[in-house]
């Protein structure tokens, strides 16, 4: 169906050819309205077709429809970032298993973590590095099968004393089908706060001696 501009402006109706060059498009309101008044005074011998005027109804119903659930997503989204937020919040104070490749070692706690093994092998090793590279610690796990293994470092040097706290580089190796593998690491860490942030940064984690990670990292909570 086609609207009858000249004849609404003869009748002094304004149509979207007298608005500002910036409104391009008609709003529902505004269609109805100009179809009301075609509708009165249309042309006895001319009727408007009901395919016509279903066909553009049809139109705005589905633009309607499609900003409506537009509007219901971002409400939705709102709800589950609010709801992260407080489950973030819970973990301060808390312990979480998060990706990294460097751990903390302190008086009052063991540097524990996990190692994601690939496949079998015989020789499952895992190293410390102090901030200039140098190795002080190096664990032989032995023979382990794929998945997730566990370590722990107390401390202890191979002559009887102990590391200095701090931070310490963690990397993991094995040999896996006669290839020397380097192997993702995962640390415990500590949580001081929760930053709550925009788009892609979504909620961070503040983690004890270590950068901020994000919560939807965190692959355990103890």
């Amino acid at each position: 169906m086609s609207i009858n501009f000249d004849a609404l402006k003869n009748l002094g109706v304004r149509t979207v050819e007298d608005a500002p060059v910036k409104k391009q498009s008609l709003e529902q309101e505004q269609f109805l309205k100009l179809m009301t008044t075609q509708l009165t005074h249309q042309d006895p011998t001319k009727p408007m077709e009901n395919g016509d005027f279903l066909g553009q109804m049809a139109q705005f119903s589905t633009v309607s429809g499609i900003q409506d659930l537009q509007k219901s997503f971002a409400e939705f989204a709102g709800s589950i970032s609010s709801n992260q937020a407080l489950q973030a919040a819970s973990l301060v104070g808390r312990s979480v298993l998060v990706p990294g490749s460097e751990g903390v070692f302190s008086l009052n706690d063991n540097m524990k973590g996990e190692v994601e093994l690939t496949g079998l092998t015989d020789n499952l090793i895992v190293e410390f590095q102090n901030r200039n590279g140098v190795t002080v610690k190096q664990l032989n796990l032995g023979r382990q099968s794929a998945g997730n293994v566990e370590f722990e470092w107390d401390g202890q040097l191979d002559d009887g004393t102990f590391a200095n706290p701090g931070v310490y580089q963690i990397k993991a190796r094995a040999s896996i089908d006669n290839k020397n593998t380097a192997l993702q690491t995962y640390v415990n860490a500590g949580v001081n706060s929760v930053t709550l942030g925009n788009g892609s940064n979504g909620i961070q984690l503040s983690l004890n001696g270590l950068d901020s990670v994000k919560f939807n990292d965190v692959r355990r909570i103890f």
